[in-house]
């Protein structure tokens, strides 16, 4: 499934052996932690019960630590500076990063995520990252409550779906906007992957799909971007790497319109996605070797965003926020939550 996700287009050794190591790290991680408890020492060493909701003065603030590469390619993605002649292009020019650690390393907690999200609305975030995700929330109910607090506050969140290769609408990968109440998030998107393969490869073979689950496909294989250490770049493939590009998206289409309300972003990211044409619509399923099927069934918009449409949709639309009208261009606040 690895070399597979790279499509056609062959990466130098550095990159592969990059992407190898890390995938290799993360099957290594998640086999060792099943003979640990998980709770073991986390009160002795971040300092909070991770069973306490309320108990929120813990961890410091470096956002960097020991495991920087993925939080820092993601945050390139979304804002690299543009047409600089170094490394790449950030997807929005004209935007501010909010770096917020919640996922030290291995899976995230349900806790940390909730608090996470509230730390980004209260501090100004229009629009929250999340490049994680797992299959099981223990503490689904506080997470619910900090997506309810983020759409009351006009935060549009968006979420990578997973790399498994599996259908969302039947294995929940979380976050997610479906409550446990039964309502939905209305400022919630969730993103797959898509690949650089011809024919049909188009679809990354390990990402999460699903006609309810996703909302929408973005690139995620080989991107290159910003990594740790001054002035380097490298290529990452996951979800993570195709949920920012829709963030960033978001970001871009918010600093020129930025009366819209985060509803409305979505209703522009979505309407504005673009379906594959007929004749590449048939696409290799993720999780399988050969089968096909239809692009449009893996996703609710059947499309991959499109920014220059969304721009086209956006200028259409009458801003719902009346506290931000401008006909300046501004910078949108975009919160990385990210695995770090």
């Amino acid at each position: 499934r690895l070399l597979k996700s790279a499509g056609d287009e062959p990466a130098g050794f550095s990159e592969f052996k990059m992407e190898f190591d890390a995938y290799m790290n993360e099957l290594k991680r998640k086999a060792e932690s099943t003979d640990v408890l998980p709770n073991a020492n986390r009160e002795r060493i971040v300092g909070d019960n991770v069973d306490d909701i309320n108990d929120t003065q813990y961890g410091n603030n470096d956002v960097m630590g020991t495991f920087g590469f993925h939080g820092t390619h993601v945050s390139g993605i979304i804002g690299a500076i543009r047409n600089n002649g170094v490394g790449m292009d950030g997807v929005a020019d004209n935007v501010r990063i909010m770096m917020v650690k919640a996922v030290p390393d291995g899976d995230e907690r349900d806790k940390d995520v909730a608090l996470a999200i509230r730390y980004a609305v209260d501090n100004g975030a229009q629009i929250i990252n999340m490049s994680f995700g797992k299959p099981f929330s223990p503490h689904k109910d506080w997470v619910d409550a900090a997506v309810k607090y983020a759409e009351e506050k006009g935060v549009l969140l968006v979420h990578a779906a997973g790399n498994d290769g599996n259908n969302n609408d039947s294995i929940p990968n979380f976050p997610n906007p479906d409550f446990l109440d039964g309502a939905r998030a209305t400022t919630f998107i969730t993103v797959g992957a898509s690949s650089t393969g011809k024919g049909n490869d188009k679809v990354a073979g390990f990402s999460n799909y699903g006609k309810k689950g996703v909302d929408l496909f973005a690139p995620g294989v080989q991107i290159y971007s910003t990594i740790p250490g001054g002035n380097k770049y490298g290529s990452a493939s996951g979800t993570s790497m195709a949920s920012p590009v829709v963030a960033g998206v978001a970001a871009l289409v918010l600093s020129y319109y930025p009366e819209l309300s985060a509803r409305q972003l979505k209703y522009v990211l979505e309407k504005s996605a673009t379906p594959l044409p007929d004749s590449v619509s048939e696409v290799n399923k993720p999780g399988t070797s050969d089968e096909k099927v239809n692009f449009a069934d893996l996703s609710v918009t059947g499309g991959l965003v499109n920014s220059y449409e969304a721009i086209k949709l956006a200028a259409t639309l009458k801003g719902e926020n009346v506290k931000s009208k401008s006909k300046k261009p501004h910078k949108a606040k975009v919160k990385a939550i990210k695995k770090n």
